[in-house]
């Protein structure tokens, strides 16, 4: 089951990058031979006479051939001979069509999920287990006073308790219909005297600004863990060994399907679509950031032989395909 929603996860999170480079592509009026939702052996195929439409047995992500990449052919439209902004768009469409659909995905769960907003009434919305309090106040517990004093709303609580000389507090609580007596005793923080509980949440709708900004956090924050991740590794603060390949991601799902939550699943394809997005934008040869360098210095006035970026690009998928042998070959012996 966890092989099973890797493949579609990930063939999703392809798809959607291909589909990216495809949109832009057609835009620019630049032919495209083929759209290939999965790979290996033909399944079933269309052609509108410009582009062929095809399934591929293996869903795993896509592929999109745009007509003109190879220096070697002469293509009417082609890629090469579009100027370098037009390139450059079709190039960075992919990772854009990424950090699209992660986004689109944390607004639609945020959206869905609605905010927790504490109740004003003294409702205890959970005991911190491992705290003083643990079995002596419980979840739903009212709290009618402490220490003799009225308690009204959740923020009177604080106030009463902090008043408190003693490491114990009398608390009056409605539990199940019944009231009772309970001596709390009181876990001093930095100066400030706490009970150990929290105040009941209950769910409400976000308002349509008021989602969007929660939106935006939650996707820069994404993005900014994601970089910072990526930062690590490079200045050698994460080990070489501790990335995740396809294999390990498999794992990774597993773990989160075991939640039997949807959202989780939903954030974990935003996190890897984000993941996939930056992996994609690094300045390495054959990756589609390699590919915007050149554009960039071609738009400074340095233009490098299109034979020579191939063999480029060559070499770089090449090292690629090492790194992934080495990943995958590491995601197995840690199974094992």
């Amino acid at each position: 089951m966890s092989i099973f929603i890797t493949i579609l996860l990930l063939g999703v999170i392809v798809m959607i990058h291909e589909l990216g480079h495809f949109i832009a592509a057609r835009f620019f009026k630049i032919p495209v031979s083929e759209f290939s939702i999965g790979m290996g052996p033909e399944l079933a195929s269309y052609y509108t006479g410009k582009t062929q439409y095809t399934i591929r047995i293996i869903p795993i992500g896509g592929y999109v051939n745009i007509e003109g990449m190879d220096s070697e052919k002469e293509v009417v439209n082609g890629f090469n001979t579009k100027s370098p902004f037009q390139r450059f768009v079709v190039l960075f469409a992919g990772v854009f069509m990424n950090f699209l659909l992660a986004y689109f995905i944390i607004m639609g769960t945020i959206f869905y999920n609605q905010k927790d907003v504490p109740l004003e009434s003294p409702i205890v919305g959970q005991v911190f287990v491992g705290t003083k309090v643990d079995g002596i106040l419980q979840k739903n517990d009212l709290i009618l006073s402490i220490d003799g004093k009225d308690i009204q709303k959740w923020s009177d609580i604080k106030k009463v308790v902090n008043e408190n000389q003693e490491d114990i507090a009398k608390f009056r609580v409605k539990r199940d219909g019944k009231e009772m007596e309970l001596e709390v005793p009181l876990t001093k923080v930095e100066n400030e005297k706490i009970v150990g509980v929290i105040p009941k949440f209950i769910k409400e709708k976000y308002g349509i600004l008021e989602g969007i900004e929660a939106a935006n956090r939650s996707f820069f924050k994404m993005f900014k863990d994601t970089f910072n991740g990526l930062k690590q590794l490079v200045t050698g603060k994460v080990a070489a060994k501790e990335i995740t390949g396809p294999v390990g991601i498999v794992k990774v799902v597993g773990e989160f399907a075991k939640i039997g939550n949807a959202t989780v699943l939903l954030w974990l394809t935003a996190i890897l679509s984000i993941n996939i997005g930056i992996f994609n934008l690094l300045p390495f040869p054959a990756l589609d950031g390699g590919r915007i360098v050149f554009v960039i210095l071609e738009m400074l006035g340095i233009k490098m032989d299109k034979k020579k970026e191939e063999k480029i690009h060559f070499v770089g998928m090449l090292i690629l395909f090492g790194i992934i042998i080495l990943i995958t070959t590491n995601d197995i012996s840690k199974i094992f």
